[in-house]
C-alpha cells in the first residue's frame, strides 16, 4: 500500500471512530451523578417544571424530565374538545412559545432544573408542519398564516417547495408513503434540502444553547434514518457552563412505533446507529403480565431473547402520553397493576434508560390540559402528602414510584439479577446483587422468607414509607445473619410490592 492511501485508510478510519463515538454518545443522557431515571411533565408549564425541579425532580433523585413541544403551533377550537393535547403537533413556526410559556421562561427553566441536577429533554417535531390548508391559522404566540398560499409558514418560513409533493398514507406497508407521504394530513417537510435542515439545525442548537441534553424526536419513522443523521451530526456540542462534560453530544431518542410486526416496512433497527428508539414492546409486555392473563413467572428471562432491543439501546417506559390514550396499555386509572409495572420496570436491569409517564387526568382521549376560563393551563396543585390536585395525576410523585426511582438509583447498572423467586404463577422476588430486593405480589396473599442479598439489619420498605431520623414511616423487613427475611404481601394491600436496599437500612443504635 502506497503512502497516499495509507493515509487515505487513516482517514477513513479516524471518521468511522468519530462516527462510532458522536453515536454511542447520543445514547447518553449525561444525568448528574448516580441518577438513572426521567420522567414525562405532560403539558407542564416551565416555571412549574422549574419549581418541580428544585422542589421535588433534584432531592428524590430523578435525573432528567422530558417536555412537551415547546415551538408555536395553532390553536384548535373546533375539534372534539377546546384546546386538545395534540395541538401542540400541529406545529406553525420554531419560535419558543406555546402554552408552557416563552423562550425566555424555557431558558430560565433549563438553567434552574440543570442546576437542581435535573437534565432537560425536549419533545421535538422534525417531520411535519400543520396541515390546515387554505386556512388562515392562529399561532400560539397570536402569529397568523395562510397555509394556502405561496408562503405556506412566514414564521420559519417555509414555502411549498419545502415539502415533499401532498399525498395521504393509505397503505402503511409502503416505506415510500410512509416517509414521503402526509401524516394524518400534516405538511410533510423534505429533510434532504439544505435550507430545511439549515432551519431544523438552527432550532435544535437554540435549544442546546439553553441548555438542554437532549431530544424525543417524534414521528421518526416517517423521516429517512440518512437524513436525521445528518440533522444529528450539525447539532453543536453541549454546554459546558450548564455542566456537562467537554465534547458532549446530545441525547437522541426517537419514536419508532414497532411492535415486532414482520409486515412493517420500517424497523427501528434502521434508526439504532444514530441514537436510542422508543421501545412500546416493553410496555406491551408488561402490560400483558400485570394487567393481564399472562403470569408473572414468565419474567423470568424478560429481556432480548422476548424481542426487545440491548438495554443501551431502548428508552423504555409502561405507557406514554399517546398509548395511554389507545386504551392497549396499563395507566394510572388502573393503578394497582400500573404501579407494579413501574416497579418491575425500575428494579429490572434491562432498563437501563427508563422513563416514568407524568399525566393530567382525562375521560376524553382528545382532552388537552386543566385549563381556565382564558384557556391558561392551572398549574398542578401540590398537596401536604406530595400527590397532585387541580387535575393532576403526577405519578411521579406517587410513592412506590419515586421509592422506585431511589431504589434504582442506588442498585445501579451493574449489580445483576439473581436469587430469582416465584410461587410458580404469580408471586415473583429477585435480588439486584447485594444492594436491593424487591418482591411483587400479582394475586393470593404471599408470606414467605425469602433471600434477600442483603446484610443482616433492619430496613424500610421504600413502596410503603420513607426512612426518616432513622425510622420507618411504612413497613420494617428484617434481614438475618443469612440475608433471609419474612417477606409478605397481602392481597388487600393498595401497593403489591415491596423493595429494600442498602440505603434503606436502619442505623444500629449505640449505647
Amino acid at each position: 500500500m502506497g503512502e497516499q492511501q495509507k493515509t487515505i485508510w487513516q482517514l477513513l478510519l479516524f471518521l468511522a471512530i468519530i462516527c462510532i463515538q458522536q453515536s454511542v454518545q447520543q445514547k447518553n443522557p449525561h444525568y448528574i451523578g448516580n441518577r438513572t431515571t426521567m420522567v414525562h411533565l405532560f403539558e407542564w408549564k416551565f416555571d412549574d417544571i422549574a419549581k418541580e425541579c428544585e422542589q421535588f425532580l433534584g432531592p428524590y433523585g430523578y435525573g432528567g424530565l422530558q417536555t412537551s413541544v415547546i415551538t408555536e403551533c395553532i390553536v384548535i377550537r373546533n375539534s372534539e374538545v377546546k384546546r386538545p393535547w395534540w395541538e401542540r403537533y400541529q406545529v406553525m413556526s420554531y419560535k419558543f412559545i406555546s402554552r408552557s410559556g416563552n423562550e425566555q421562561q424555557f431558558r430560565n427553566m433549563v438553567r434552574r432544573c440543570n442546576d437542581a441536577g435535573v437534565r432537560v429533554f425536549v419533545d421535538i417535531i422534525l417531520n411535519h408542519m400543520t396541515g390546515n390548508n387554505g386556512e388562515n391559522v392562529v399561532g400560539t404566540a397570536g402569529s397568523t398564516a395562510n397555509t394556502g398560499e405561496s408562503k405556506y409558514y412566514p414564521g420559519v418560513p417555509y414555502d411549498k417547495s419545502h415539502f415533499h409533493k401532498t399525498c395521504s398514507i393509505e397503505n402503511w406497508n409502503d416505506a415510500n408513503q410512509i416517509r414521503f407521504c402526509e401524516l394524518v394530513g400534516l405538511r410533510d417537510l423534505d429533510q434532504s434540502q439544505d435550507y430545511v435542515r439549515k432551519n431544523i439545525i438552527d432550532k435544535l442548537n437554540r435549544m442546546v444553547d439553553a441548555g438542554v441534553a437532549g431530544f424525543r424526536v417524534d414521528a421518526a419513522k416517517h423521516m429517512l434514518p440518512s437524513d436525521l443523521k445528518h440533522i444529528y451530526d450539525s447539532v453543536q456540542n453541549l454546554r459546558l457552563d450548564h455542566g456537562f462534560p467537554e465534547n458532549a453530544r446530545a441525547f437522541i431518542t426517537q419514536e419508532v412505533s414497532d411492535f415486532g410486526d414482520p409486515k412493517d416496512p420500517v424497523k427501528r433497527e434502521e434508526y439504532l446507529p444514530i441514537g436510542t428508539v422508543t421501545e412500546f414492546r416493553f410496555g406491551k409486555e408488561l402490560t400483558n403480565h400485570f394487567g393481564g392473563g399472562s403470569q408473572i413467572k414468565y419474567l423470568k428471562t424478560f429481556g432480548t431473547s422476548w424481542g426487545l432491543m440491548k438495554s443501551e439501546d431502548g428508552l423504555v417506559f409502561v405507557d406514554n402520553h399517546d398509548t395511554q390514550r389507545d386504551g392497549n396499555v396499563l395507566t394510572y386509572k388502573k393503578s394497582k397493576p400500573y404501579k407494579m409495572a413501574v416497579a418491575f420496570m425500575l428494579a429490572h436491569p434491562h432498563s437501563k434508560i427508563p422513563r416514568v409517564m407524568s399525566s393530567f387526568a382525562f375521560d376524553n382521549k382528545e382532552l388537552g390540559p386543566p385549563m381556565d376560563g382564558n384557556e391558561n393551563i392551572i398549574s398542578p396543585k401540590i398537596n401536604a402528602d406530595n400527590s397532585c390536585g387541580n387535575g393532576w395525576v403526577c405519578e411521579h410523585r406517587w410513592r412506590p414510584i419515586y421509592g422506585m426511582v431511589q431504589f434504582k438509583n442506588v442498585v445501579g447498572e451493574d449489580a445483576p439479577l439473581t436469587n430469582w423467586w416465584d410461587n410458580g404463577s404469580n408471586q415473583i422476588a429477585f435480588c439486584r446483587g447485594n444492594r436491593g430486593f424487591i418482591a411483587i405480589n400479582k394475586s393470593g396473599n404471599l408470606k414467605q422468607t425469602l433471600q434477600t442479598c442483603l446484610p443482616s439489619g433492619k430496613y424500610c420498605d421504600v413502596i410503603t414509607g420513607d426512612l426518616i431520623n432513622n425510622k420507618c414511616t411504612g413497613k420494617v423487613v428484617t434481614v438475618d445473619g443469612n440475608g433471609n427475611a419474612l417477606i409478605e404481601i397481602k392481597e388487600s394491600e393498595d401497593d403489591a410490592v415491596l423493595a429494600i436496599h442498602i440505603q434503606s437500612k436502619l442505623a444500629v443504635s449505640k449505647l
